[in-house]
């Protein structure tokens, strides 16, 4: 049963997903009416959970007769849209009333569907109040929103929108159900306007518009109400479709940490060279070699400007510091290596933080310096920063299409515009937008937000399902490049996908913000400080 709850947890859908598979379980033999019961039940009991329900509750076997006093302090208003999600809304209104709590019923729509209408003339026959217009309502502890549920397309239009805003003002917490009503079910896009839920149950499989950053401010909590979908189902409905997944804390930390042998040495940990820094943004050096650090990886060489050498030996006295000769700007002039060391020495390659665009050259030549076929097996590139902006300049799609080794980007809204500009404006619809360049460039693409999305170039697509504003503070994208740098340079060793990788150091470096966060609150979580919650995330 746990096996299929994570991997139920896992399962992000599209609304025609979502449709598709409904179909399949109905015409399966489930009854909608059973399924609504069903469905409506565990709102219902999970709404009772609610602190304040739970404050004024009452025992299950309390019969309350029409006409009965209610329970005090928990009138809920409950909001009735023309569809099965209504329907839903209906039941749990119901339910509530059964349980005595004083419940009144909001249904602006004239048509409404056939089992809606139903459970609609039931709850009247109870004495439920019902309201048509946004005046009429009276006062409520909770609202719960069963306006609209997924598949919504059309902006919403007066009167139902003037409604909604009116709902939104009111000092009240609204739960939603499957999705606050207004929102686009794929891509989070309000269409018109949308409830502002203070808590969202998702029914059945995560959709979309969960991970779409437009949409986070209007979910509030969210949370998966798992009615029992069977797992055949799901992959009947998907079969060959690019996935697209939840990273859970389970699927992280299975490879996490890194499995070792019994008998090794630091070479066969993986071997990554970072290059970053210059004079001017020599912190960005640091953050990342401290972000290696924390990977575990078996050895570290960082090149930097020489005039930073013993200032990164001071900071990571564990590194191979390589200083290369610098421009009179404080660049990397070229990389110096080690005697009979060249770029194929390495497991993993990560450039880009604090290089500055008078480094250009650099970045150049180890795009260029391909090394699918070395000893060590493939060697992944991880192109970060300015390692970024050289390469928009360079032709992203162009350049990156001519290697033949696995390279990694890891652009924030900004950097990905500028790297793939005829790709649709990745704040619109985000998940769509990274398939599309990693399809195109044939990269791994890391576009970081509040909700980080990887994807590889067959379009499987994993989603960070939680962050913090935390990290918005400058360096922890450096923190991120060298986390993710280690792990690639260990995985090649061990041969574990670079893609797992990717979506693993992503979850790792969001868990160790949001464990800072509640530590040290949201203002106190610095790139430094960052670095040091890595490894606690892990102890956690």
């Amino acid at each position: 049963m746990h096996n299929r709850q994570e991997k139920i947890s896992q399962v992000v859908v599209t609304a025609g997903q979502m449709r598709d598979l409904e179909e399949r379980i109905f015409a399966a033999g489930m009854p909608v009416v059973a399924l609504m019961e069903k469905v409506a039940g565990l709102i219902a009991r999970r709404i009772q959970e609610i602190p304040f329900f739970k404050a004024c509750s009452v025992p299950s076997n309390t019969l309350f007769l029409k006409g009965s006093p209610q329970v005090g302090g928990s009138r809920v208003g409950i909001l009735v849209g023309p569809g099965h999600n209504g329907g839903d809304a209906l039941v749990v209104a119901r339910e509530l009333h059964f349980r005595g709590y004083e419940v009144w019923i909001y249904s602006p729509f004239s048509k409404l569907k056939e089992l809606t209408s139903q459970h609609l003339q039931y709850a009247q026959s109870l004495g439920i109040p019902i309201y048509q217009t946004i005046e009429q309502l009276p006062n409520s502890d909770l609202l719960i929103d069963g306006l609209f549920g997924y598949g919504l397309e059309k902006n919403l239009t007066d009167p139902i929108a003037s409604a909604i805003n009116q709902l939104n003002e009111l000092p009240v917490p609204i739960y939603s159900i499957d999705l606050p009503s207004g929102l686009h079910t794929d891509t989070g896009e309000v269409l018109g306007t949308a409830i502002r839920a203070t808590h969202t149950f998702c029914l059945g499989l995560w959709k979309l518009a969960f991970f779409q950053d437009q949409a986070l401010e209007y979910l509030g909590k969210a949370e998966l109400i798992d009615f029992d979908i069977p797992l055949a189902d799901v992959e009947a409905i998907l079969k060959d479709a690019p996935r697209i997944k939840r990273i859970t804390s389970a699927t992280a930390l299975a490879t996490l940490p890194l499995p070792r042998p019994p008998v090794t040495h630091k070479y066969k940990e993986g071997h990554l060279l970072l290059i970053c820094g210059s004079r001017r943004y020599a912190g960005g050096a640091i953050l990342t070699g401290l972000g290696a650090r924390a990977s575990g990886v078996g050895m570290l060489s960082i090149a930097v400007p020489e005039s930073l050498k013993s200032l990164l030996v001071s900071h990571l006295p564990e590194a191979l510091i390589v200083g290369c000769p610098e421009t009179e700007t404080g660049a990397i002039a070229h990389l110096q290596l080690p005697e009979k060391t060249d770029l194929s020495a390495f497991n993993a390659i990560a450039c880009g933080p604090g290089l500055t665009r008078d480094a250009t050259p650099i970045v150049e030549e180890v795009i260029n310096s391909d090394g699918s076929a070395n000893a060590k097996g493939e060697r992944p590139l991880l192109l970060d920063a300015d390692g970024l902006n050289i390469l928009a300049q360079m032709g992203a799609i162009a350049t990156l299409k001519k290697r033949q080794a696995i390279t990694v980007l890891t652009p924030h809204t900004g950097e990905f515009q500028r790297l793939f500009p005829d790709v649709a404006d990745a704040k619109h619809d985000r998940v769509k937008a990274v398939q599309s360049a990693a399809a195109q460039s044939g990269a791994v693409v890391l576009l970081k937000g509040a909700r980080t999305a990887v994807a590889n170039p067959q379009g499987a697509v994993w989603i960070v399902p939680e962050s913090t504003p935390a990290l918005a503070r400058g360096g922890s994208g450096d923190v991120l490049t060298g986390l993710l740098g280690g792990l690639l340079a260990q995985a090649t060793t061990k041969q574990i996908p670079v893609e797992d990788i990717v979506a693993t150091a992503a979850w790792w470096h969001s868990q160790a913000g949001i464990l800072a966060a509640q530590e040290r609150t949201e203002l106190g979580v610095d790139a430094f400080t960052l670095t040091q919650y890595l490894i606690k995330v892990l102890g956690n």
